[in-house]
């Protein structure tokens, strides 16, 4: 008989995550999004490896579902590659921030196991643009991993997925940020346009 133990652990840890998540951090960043709509803000989403194509489905589904105008660095390679070239990884979401001309009307979003730590050297580059957005008076929202990092630190609200496993806080970590944003955006209370399938009779 096949051996189901990993795959029974892995679950069971999902549910004990759900469980665990703190509700009003999840209800401060749906409150948070909505005076990003109604003020005609944009939404700006930060992430590296898994965290950047997360930012990229997320991006369609704020812009599609929510109706909040959203973009990420990661969806313009040509831009993103110059940026690392010329000036560095560390500024390259800071530099694209400030070729974005933020303002305070516009949100930050981001995506990320550990969060950034600017000790360590841990994904320097979300630092460096955390720290503009907040000199610059954005809202910052993020849903990360272990203890938060420098997003939680800085953040508005943010969701830590809370660690129940060792070994796999990165899956747990990548897999509840799908869960949440698409939470969010299918929130009535965010939620503008009908889903697809959804809409299927």
């Amino acid at each position: 008989m096949a051996d189901t133990s990993y795959i029974d652990s892995f679950l069971q840890d999902s549910v004990e995550i759900i469980r665990q998540i703190d509700r009003m951090q999840i209800l401060k960043m749906s409150e948070i999004l909505q005076e990003i709509r109604k003020n005609e803000g944009r939404l700006f989403i930060l992430g590296v490896g898994g965290g950047a194509g997360h930012a990229s489905h997320a991006v369609n589904d704020f812009r599609k579902i929510a109706g909040i105008e959203s973009y990420t660095p990661t969806d313009n390679v040509s831009e993103l590659t110059a940026r690392i070239n010329d000036d560095g990884w560390d500024t390259s979401y800071a530099n694209w921030l400030k070729g974005s001309r933020i303002t305070v009307k516009d949100g930050i979003l981001v995506l990320s196991v550990g969060g950034g730590n600017a000790e360590k050297n841990i994904s320097a580059n979300l630092v460096h643009a955390l720290q503009f957005a907040k000199m610059k008076g954005l809202k910052i929202i993020g849903i990360v991993g272990r203890d938060g990092g420098y997003t939680a630190k800085v953040a508005d609200a943010c969701v830590i997925i809370p660690t129940v496993n060792e070994k796999t806080i990165t899956p747990q970590t990548e897999s509840f940020q799908d869960v949440i944003w698409h939470l969010l955006v299918s929130d009535p209370a965010i939620q503008k346009f009908e889903m697809k399938w959804e809409s299927t009779r």
